[in-house]
């Protein structure tokens, strides 16, 4: 099984049931791609798809996270049964309501069976969020994914270009992955052709604490990888937070004064995390 990296600013959905599209994988600079069972495949085409899927997670080289159908469906059960050994990095559940559906996952796929990610699409799950946050390190989910499609329609609300009536919903999540210890992925946008959009969706999600964003186009790439990876302003930042705390006069100090601003411990810890990720 190939983990999934620890950075992950671009998740691109791929129709597992497109044999042009899974073709493309190598050639594609998203940090991890989503092979899809669900919403971009047909119902005659389901069980196609699935074994497609299989057969290129049995190919190896990147790592891939496989969306099954949601619980309840005619093919959840041999989703998940397929999958249970087949190498994925992450499988990911559509529409979960909370930490049961979770459970009923891990059960199929076993203790020892991947990584689940789950996708926040209706108000119950919502609702839930403190639940499956206390619940993650048991079932070993390690990703929540805003499923904002699905979430506005539930809510029955009428989204802007600004995502206006979604963004309380968004902060829940976030906040939800950060107190279960898992990523926080943003929802997809349907509109491939309008590159401004998708940039200030992109800096929107970065502001709310989103590691990273769902794709569905590879031209989307780029735009999510440079918005959510560290800019050059917070890598020199986070280099002279370091700097300035690994000064002997300053190693049994709480807080010191930088550049006429306050530092915490709190923010050097951030700061080796940007690092991290740059590094990454």
């Amino acid at each position: 099984m190939t983990a999934v990296p620890r950075r992950v600013r671009s998740a691109l959905f791929l129709p597992a049931s497109n044999p042009r599209a899974i073709a493309k994988l190598a050639s594609l600079a998203c940090d991890i791609a989503i092979l899809d069972l669900e919403d971009s495949v047909a119902p005659d085409r389901k069980v196609e798809a699935r074994a497609a899927a299989i057969a290129t997670l049995a190919t190896g080289g990147r790592p891939l996270v496989v969306r099954v159908n949601g619980a309840g469906t005619t093919w959840a059960a041999d989703d998940l049964a397929a999958l249970r050994d087949a190498g994925a990095a992450a499988v990911l559940l559509p529409k979960v309501d909370g930490p049961a559906d979770v459970a009923a996952a891990r059960a199929a796929l076993g203790t020892d069976g991947p990584p689940l990610w789950a996708m926040i699409e209706s108000a119950r799950g919502l609702l839930a969020l403190p639940a499956l946050a206390e619940a993650a390190a048991g079932l070993r989910l390690a990703a929540l994914v805003a499923g904002t499609n699905d979430l506005a329609l539930d809510l029955r609300a009428r989204p802007d270009a600004a995502r206006t009536p979604l963004l309380p919903a968004l902060a829940q999540i976030v906040a939800g992955a950060r107190a279960g210890g898992m990523l926080a992925l943003d929802g997809v946008l349907n509109a491939t052709d309008d590159p401004e959009r998708l940039a200030a969706e992109c800096a929107q999600g970065a502001m709310f604490g989103f590691d990273g964003k769902t794709l569905i186009h590879p031209a989307q790439i780029a735009t999510a990888n440079a918005a959510f990876g560290p800019d050059a302003a917070s890598i020199a930042w986070a280099e002279a937070v370091i700097a300035a705390f690994a000064l002997p006069e300053n190693d049994d100090k709480g807080a010191i004064r930088l550049d006429g601003a306050m530092v915490e411990r709190l923010h050097l810890a951030e700061a080796e995390r940007i690092i991290s990720l740059a590094r990454a």
